[in-house]
């Protein structure tokens, strides 16, 4: 008589189950490595209160309280003064990407200072990303507080009052109001391409094989870049459509400006869209049922969504951290797309940002092909 539960038939389902997880190593691997993953980018990497970022100085004054207000900021937790430099090369810097901040001292600063007249300075930011500014210009108040306290003494110390010798201007650029939809709906195009595009190109030879029709492609005389470009063509033309959707959405609903050529971006995410096809193209290669290959992309995905500079501010995490998003196409993806749509730049502007997308595109091309012709034989 059958018992309703027994413990040995149980056990043998168990030990059943520890073997099959034995044989998929890499369901397993995954199951651990995900989990590590989470645990060191949110352990380590991830910093919402960024610190040490690049500021330029634009001095017009070069006398002692304009370099007391330097040394100040370079001190700071927050700013890293980079280099002294001209308005004109500050801009620049700025609307590339390649500083945070830049600090305007004006003509006379330290005489007027003197005179108790309250000299303006200026302190341009920028703000595509408001996550990465607040706490910064939050800041910059309490540091002009006391650092004139020593530059001030005796009867001078009466204009260390309320509300301070310096006049601070803050000029909040490309997002005066800081709204974060304008840092973020743009962010989304990268993301969502990412995110589609590997899983379902990862999925197209596993599917094949899991179905049986692999075999009618091999019975083909079509060659494996020839099937692989078959492949990735449609897909192509699914991410440009994603593309148009975010951007018809984040211009007519939540009003982001569109500053620059869109015509541009669209060259531009060419490069982007085959870079992850390639990637899923790969793990289709590697994987051997679809399972794997949602697990891999998902794999590829994390790290790409946390490091880019999309959900954290990329310049508050470790150097570490920096290093391993620079090795990813969404975190230059990223900086290309805000800087058309805030910034209105062109090619000049965003050509540092376009060649590590189109190498990485190359490489993981690359990867692909061979990893299908081995697949092939």
């Amino acid at each position: 008589m059958n018992r309703i539960f027994s413990f040995s038939r149980f056990w043998a389902m168990v030990l059943k189950e520890f073997i099959q997880m034995r044989r998929d190593r890499t369901t397993f691997a995954m199951m651990v490595g995900i989990p590590l993953v989470q645990l060191m980018l949110f352990g380590f990497a991830i910093n919402t209160d960024p610190k040490r970022l690049p500021t330029l100085i634009v001095d017009a004054d070069g006398g002692p309280f304009a370099r007391t207000l330097v040394h100040a900021m370079t001190h700071s937790e927050y700013f890293n003064v980079l280099d002294s430099v001209t308005e004109a090369e500050a801009m620049r810097a700025l609307q590339v990407g390649n500083t945070q901040f830049v600090l305007n001292i004006p003509v006379d600063f330290t005489r007027r200072v003197l005179r108790g007249e309250r000299p303006t300075v200026l302190i341009e930011a920028d703000a595509t990303d408001p996550a990465a500014t607040g706490p910064a210009l939050a800041a910059i108040n309490v540091i002009v507080q006391s650092v004139f306290e020593r530059d001030l003494p005796g009867p001078l110390r009466a204009l260390n009052g309320r509300p301070g010798p310096v006049d601070f201007r803050v000029h909040r650029q490309y997002n005066p109001e800081g709204i974060t939809q304008y840092n973020v709906v743009p962010g989304l195009m990268g993301v969502v391409l990412t995110m589609t595009l590997v899983i379902i190109t990862a999925l197209a030879i596993t599917r094949e094989r899991e179905r049986g029709t692999m075999e009618n492609l091999l019975s083909t005389p079509v060659r494996p870049v020839e099937v692989m470009t078959g492949k990735i063509l449609p897909y192509i033309a699914v991410g440009y459509l994603q593309m148009t959707l975010i951007l018809v959405a984040s211009h007519h609903l939540f009003n982001v400006p569109v500053v620059g050529n869109l015509a541009l971006l669209y060259v531009v995410s060419l490069l982007f869209i085959t870079a992850n096809l390639a990637v899923g193209i790969t793990f289709s290669t590697v994987a051997k049922n679809q399972l794997q290959a949602v697990q891999m992309a998902f794999f590829f995905f994390l790290p790409s969504l946390l490091l880019s500079g999309f959900m954290f501010p990329f310049r508050g995490m470790p150097e570490w951290a920096q290093n391993l998003g620079s090795a990813l196409p969404l975190t230059y993806f990223l900086r290309v797309v805000r800087g058309v749509m805030l910034k209105g730049n062109g090619p000049t502007e965003i050509a540092p940002d376009v060649w590590p997308i189109a190498l990485f595109m190359f490489i993981a091309m690359a990867v692909a092909v061979k990893r299908y012709r081995q697949t092939l034989d």
